[in-house]
Formats: C-alpha cells, sequence, structure tokens
C-alpha cells in the first residue's frame, strides 16, 4: 500500500501536513526514551528532565488528537480520497502515543529505585537491550519516513530479539532469591515496558508492509511466506 510512500505525499497538502506531525511525535518519544534511560541505566542528572518528559507527553498527546482531527475532518469531506492511508494514519499514530506512555512510566521506575541503580547488576540481566530498543527507534523512523521494506524487516527482527530478551529476563527474576524486591521488582517493570516499546515500534514499522486488515500481526504474516 506504501510502496512509493515518499512520492505519494509530494503536492498532498493534507497528508503532507499529517506526516510531518507524525515524524514529530516519532521524534519526541525516541527524546523521551533515551533521556529517561540516561537518568534510569546510566545515572544521570538532568535538570528539569520529570518537567521535560511531561511536557514532551502533552506535546505527542496533542499531536495525535490533531492528527486524527485532521484525518475525520478530510474523511468527512472527501470520504472516497486516501481512505487507507489515513485509517494506517489513525492506527499508527495510537502506536506512538503509547510510545510516550511507557517511557513516561520508565521514568516512574527510575523514581521508585531504592538509590542509584546498581548498573553491574542491570548488566548481568539486560545486557545490550536498552541500545537495540535506542536502534530500533531509529529503524521505525527511518523505515516509515522513507517506506523502505527491508528496514521494516530489520525492526521486526530487533523486536524478536528484544522480546525474547525480555521474557528471558522475567523468568531469571521469578526465580532469583538473591535480589532485594525493590530491585527485582524495578527490573521486572523495565523488561515489561521494553517489551511493549519495542511491539509498538515494530507495529509502526511493518504498517509499510502489511495490508491495512493484518496490521499489528506481521508475525503471524511472516510465518506464511518464511
Amino acid at each position: 500500500m506504501f510502496r512509493n510512500l515518499l512520492q505519494f505525499w509530494k503536492g498532498r497538502d493534507f497528508l503532507g501536513q499529517v506526516f510531518d506531525e507524525f515524524k514529530k511525535m516519532l521524534e519526541d518519544t525516541h527524546q523521551m526514551f533515551a533521556s529517561v534511560c540516561r537518568k534510569l541505566i546510566e545515572n544521570q542528572e538532568e535538570e528539569g528532565l520529570e518537567e521535560n518528559i511531561y511536557l514532551l507527553d502533552r506535546k505527542v498527546n496533542s499531536l495525535e488528537k490533531d492528527i486524527r482531527k485532521r484525518i475525520v475532518e478530510h474523511l468527512a469531506l472527501q470520504p472516497a480520497v486516501e481512505l487507507s492511508t489515513s485509517l494506517l494514519l489513525m492506527s499508527v499514530v495510537k502506536d506512538a502515543e503509547r510510545l510516550g506512555d511507557y517511557s513516561k512510566n520508565l521514568l516512574e521506575v527510575a523514581k521508585i529505585i531504592d538509590g542509584p541503580l546498581d548498573r553491574d547488576k542491570y548488566l548481568s540481566f539486560f545486557g545490550n537491550i536498552g541500545q537495540d530498543l535506542d536502534e530500533l527507534f531509529r529503524i521505525t523512523k527511518e523505515a516509515f519516513i522513507e517506506s523502505d521494506r527491508k528496514k521494516a524487516a530489520q525492526a521486526w527482527d530487533y523486536e524478536v530479539k528484544i522480546v525474547k530478551g525480555c521474557d528471558s529476563i522475567i523468568g531469571r527474576l521469578a526465580q532469583s532469591s538473591d535480589l532485594p524486591v525493590n530491585t527485582a521488582v524495578s527490573f521486572t517493570l523495565i523488561a515489561r515496558y521494553f517489551k511493549r516499546l519495542a511491539a509498538h515500534l515494530s507495529n509502526i514499522a511493518t504498517s509499510i508492509i502489511l495490508p491495512l486488515d493484518e496490521i499489528d500481526y506481521y508475525k503471524q504474516k511472516r510465518k506464511k511466506v518464511t
């Protein structure tokens, strides 16, 4: 459906504006995630971090509402014009909004941890999953903006890797008896939120590959062709 996405946007003021706003949502949520991880994992203090995160979250929510309003108004006036693209955007903007929510949830984890996070202990469980997620943010944005099918498939590969890693972490935490309760709970929440971030990013990236009715089900679609 988005085989020639970049060409598709040119000369279409309505969808061009929506597309620009969606790119901004991806950029803002990536910034939220990176800033929170610097605080949560790297123990780096950033002045006004909480205020900035909640400000970005409000901006993301406002962009989502604006995009949805634009789409509804557009379809009310021209219901048969660019219908599939409009419906696809309605779906992926919700995924982008959830990226902000889960980044905000990670900030809440940083606030409940007793003292600075034990980085060595964190790395023993999570390894490079945080870096993989940061890369997945980048790949997802490029895949969608450039309508790059190869990068979309690469994003799904990253999701599989991250999800398996997070599931393994939760399994290990459930069997661990030598971690303080606060650490075990915090690590469990981080793994859960990392997993959900990966899923929403993959949904956005693979939306350029799938028919509209199969968005969010790339895993099943890929099994059919492999």
